[in-house]
């Protein structure tokens, strides 16, 4: 193995002899989607608890790829200037039919962004990162290495759960419990609850191979894809690089392969040869898998919430999985974080469940129909897809047709959620970054957004615009409004929710003296507001 594991310090809990208060929140799974739960919730001055069932980051790099908005969502958490620096940053894709290039795609072709499109970085890392960040909130996160969650009960005002360790078993309390336990959730196998959805019958194998020389010569990183490369014939292929030299290779394998035979290094090694030739390579890690693509029909049951993976599963070609999980957390932690300090109701709450399913199924509907094209099950199939491809290298109109993972972008909330009643178009959008001028120095206005109290709804208000005088609103002015500022957003006020979702825009000053008040307080209970201005 290149990454180097280390193993995580158990400390046995005082609650095995003494018992503790009640948590405001327990959390069980210590994967990227737990713990950038907990530092969510702690940013946002929420106590938390997290159970760890293991004692280490997880094994294989596995999610790899990270795409700008979780990248964003990672920044305001404190980790995204370390994983640009280790990340592998790439933006154009290569799409190949057999040996001939079918047309490249460029994911972020304008400026003006502080993060890229995608970053390829190991999930150990992530971890690594979010557990390090994690030590900057010891009054607020307690991680629990080697605490397993053996068993839970909803009590209605709180969750009692059942705690195994090396040191014997524990009880403990908490008022909301968050299940990031992943695809195999124990959580959601004691409940009962099932996933609906659709299992493909295919077997890929993923390879992590360390190769020193860049099989893309002296050029960038991109992401490469085969339909029916020469190396892998009658298949599908994707290469793309890794930090420390490490690249993930994906072969399709057909349904009839032997899952456990293909992940010997004997017929592993002879088809990763084919693929790079005279390229010297070492095995890093493999795994072969199949997958399937659906939810849960609720992702909030009582004071259990489900987050990430064991909410939801897709097949991992767009990069859905790790993304939408991130996107999980930042959609809950401010609701979450009101509801727990009495400025909200149940009903913001419940608005997560609406807006993450409807999130999920986008997800969901993007990754099965990638899958689709990617596995024809029919001679029709096949016939069509081959024309679309032989079409798409002369044909624009054929590229918006071919499939091989449309890559993770942020979800629309327009018209679900809290914006049922939306009538801009920008409004349930994630907001978009531009570059601004801070004391003379360049800025970003996603990090000026994270330097700002971080539970206040934001107005983007615009040079020579009167502050109105709304509570629980802080007034981020905007001096010199650039082009891409402009381009983005024209010369309105906006207002943006604590997760950075616009939630409403005002043309004129008149409109917003009209209706800024009203769109907090459709939200928050207007009696426990606390003004704020900077």
């Amino acid at each position: 193995m290149v990454y180097s594991y280390k193993t995580q310090p158990y400390t046995p809990t005082k609650a095995l002899a003494e018992g503790e208060p009640r948590h405001k929140v327990a959390i069980v799974g210590a994967g990227p989607i737990g713990l950038a739960m907990a530092i969510d919730l702690a940013q946002r001055g929420v106590p938390s608890v997290i159970f760890a069932q293991g004692n280490s980051v997880s094994v294989g790099s596995r999610a790899i790829c990270w795409a700008k908005r979780t990248l964003e969502i990672f920044d305001r958490l404190g980790v995204g200037d370390r994983m640009l620096a280790k990340g592998i940053t790439w933006k154009i894709g290569r799409l190949f039919h057999g040996n001939t290039e079918v047309y490249h795609f460029d994911l972020l072709p304008e400026a003006g962004h502080k993060m890229p499109a995608f970053i390829n970085l190991q999930q150990y890392y992530v971890e690594e990162y979010l557990i390090d960040r994690i030590a900057d909130f010891p009054d607020l996160i307690d991680l629990r290495w080697q605490n397993e969650v053996v068993n839970h009960a909803d009590k209605g005002d709180h969750v009692a759960l059942q705690i195994n360790t090396p040191n014997g078993p524990y009880q403990t309390e908490a008022d909301y419990f968050l299940a990031c336990d992943g695809a195999r959730s124990p959580t959601r196998k004691r409940m009962g609850l099932r996933f609906a959805g659709e299992t493909f019958e295919e077997r890929f194998l993923i390879a992590d191979v360390h190769m020193p020389e860049s099989p893309f010569g002296d050029g960038p990183a991109e992401r490469w894809f085969w339909f029916k490369p020469p190396f892998h014939p009658g298949q599908s292929a994707l290469l793309h690089k890794q930090p420390d030299d490490i690249y993930r290779i994906d072969l399709q394998l057909g349904f009839d392969a032997d899952p456990e035979g293909e992940k010997q290094p004997d017929r592993v090694i002879p088809r990763i040869r084919q693929m790079v030739g005279d390229l010297p390579f070492e095995l890093d890690w493999v795994s072969v898998y199949t997958f399937t693509c659906a939810r849960l029909e609720r992702f909030i049951h009582g004071r259990v919430i489900f987050v990430g993976d064991s909410a939801h599963i897709v097949s991992p070609f767009g990069a859905r999985g790790g993304n939408g999980g991130i996107q999980d957390i930042d959609n809950l932690g401010w609701k979450l974080a009101a509801l727990l300090q009495h400025r909200a109701g149940a009903d913001l709450l419940e608005s997560y469940n609406e807006e993450r399913t409807f999130a999920s199924d986008e997800n969901i509907r993007n990754s099965a129909r990638a899958t689709n094209f990617m596995t024809p099950k029919t001679d029709m199939e096949h016939l069509f897809r081959d024309a679309v491809l032989d079409l798409a290298g002369t044909e624009p109109f054929a590229r918006k047709l071919v499939n091989s993972g449309r890559l993770s972008t942020p979800c629309s909330l327009n018209g679900i959620g809290l914006h049922k009643q939306a009538s801009d178009p920008l409004s349930g959008r994630a907001c978009p970054d531009a570059p601004m001028e801070g004391d003379g120095k360049p800025d970003w206005l996603l990090t000026r957004l994270s330097q700002t109290p971080i539970n206040a709804f934001k107005l983007l208000l615009p040079q020579g615009w009167a502050c109105p005088d709304v509570q629980n609103v802080t007034i981020v002015s905007i001096a010199a409004e650039s082009h891409h500022y402009q381009s983005r957003f024209g010369h309105s006020a906006t207002l943006l929710r604590p997760d950075q979702h616009v939630l409403a825009r005002f043309a004129t000053q008149a409109d917003l003296a009209a209706g800024l008040q009203a769109a907090v307080e459709t939200i928050l209970k207007p009696q426990t507001m606390t003004g704020q201005t900077s």
